[in-house]
């Protein structure tokens, strides 16, 4: 049973970082250090974080999750900073616990801190509110990352030393399974209340937007199911929906061809099984289905596809996808199923995919 308790945001270790680096900075301009520092998120919240000073002129602030079960919840993230006097950019360095980019497909290159993109933007906005147009060069330190990274999928992504600094909102929304479930169930029952047959799914916000720029969808008929394809799967039966037009990464859809209907990254698996069946099926090298089957990433797994022309292995993935989704319904439901890729681009989808998205567009 769902609890009515309203669970507690908490703030991503990007947050952390960049107001332990705003903290940093003013007192390498000779301020004291300060009790708490404003900073602005991606969503333009603003959030007050502790700080703690240090003898070496860095500051930390702790990491609270909320409740989020989150590996990172209670570790200290430092920062240390250097200030340049002449204007010019903000530099990063991977101190003790922050882990450094070794392999390819990730979101920063190799040899840089595991800091990404959205933590390295809000890092740099808190700074420039302190020191302007002034160059610095931050270090970002988590003294217990190396640690908690053993229990994350760093050191599989090639990503050694300590953990990443991490972070798309600035903070960090708690997962209550039960709501979830109710909520995705609450918002299925909307369209089948309005007569629709059809539905779009999206796994999130990302896979969302490449869904509705592969096909023109835009109404409102996309559904994000999260991590549970499965669950949306029968409720879409339950509530009589027949025709669903399943839209994703390769990351998340290779696990469905697998068989996986939860596809977080600690209960669903053999994407890359999946993609290597298929690859060694239609003839690959083993040399080959052996590289596919070591890259760390699926970015890194998609570029290789395409470097061995074997991109039409993406519309045999996806029929296979739409036949395990429908034999999940019980036949209940007709699935078509693309692969897409971040950016909207259509990797192979079965054959009824635009038939299905036209009638989504429709309101049929």
């Amino acid at each position: 049973m769902a609890s009515n308790r309203e669970l507690r945001e908490g703030y991503s270790t990007g947050s952390c970082a960049a107001a332990a680096a705003k903290a940093a900075a003013l007192r390498a301009l000779g301020s004291p250090c300060p009790a708490s520092v404003d900073i602005t998120t991606p969503e333009e919240r603003i959030f007050t974080l502790p700080v703690i000073g240090y003898e070496d002129g860095s500051c930390g602030v702790i990491k609270d999750a909320g409740d989020d079960p989150d590996s990172t919840d209670g570790i200290m993230i430092r920062a240390a900073v250097k200030l340049s006097p002449a204007p010019g950019a903000v530099s990063f360095l991977a101190g003790e616990g922050v882990g450094t980019v070794t392999l390819p497909g990730l979101k920063v290159p190799i040899g840089e801190p595991a800091i990404n993109p959205v933590p390295r933007m809000m890092i740099e906005r808190a700074l420039r509110e302190v020191i302007g147009a002034r160059g610095a060069e931050v270090t970002i330190s988590a003294p217990q990352g190396a640690e908690v990274a053993k229990r994350t999928f760093n050191p599989r992504l090639g990503i050694i030393g300590g953990i990443s600094i991490l972070g798309t909102s600035g903070r960090v929304k708690p997962m209550n399974e039960a709501s979830l479930l109710e909520s995705l169930t609450l918002e299925l029952n909307t369209h089948a209340a309005e007569g629709r047959e059809a539905v779009a799914v999206a796994f999130a916000g990302t896979g969302e937007n490449a869904l509705r720029r592969a096909y023109g969808i835009n109404n409102r008929a996309v559904v994000q199911c999260g991590n549970y394809i499965g669950h949306l799967l029968d409720e879409s039966a339950r509530l009589g929906l027949k025709r669903l037009l399943i839209g994703g990464h390769p990351g998340k859809l290779l696990k469905v061809a697998a068989g996986s209907f939860n596809t977080h990254n600690r209960t669903g698996g053999g994407a890359k099984e999946a993609l290597c069946a298929q690859a060694a099926i239609a003839g690959a090298p083993a040399a080959t289905v052996k590289a596919l089957y070591e890259c760390p990433t699926t970015e890194e797994a998609m570029r290789l596809v395409r470097k061995e022309g074997l991109d039409f292995l993406w519309t045999i993935l996806a029929r296979i996808a739409a036949k395990r989704c429908e034999e999940r319904a019980f036949e209940d439901i007709k699935t078509a199923v693309a692969f897409i890729d971040n950016g909207g681009i259509i990797l192979g989808a079965t054959d009824d995919a635009p038939s299905f998205a036209e009638e989504i567009k429709d309101g049929k």
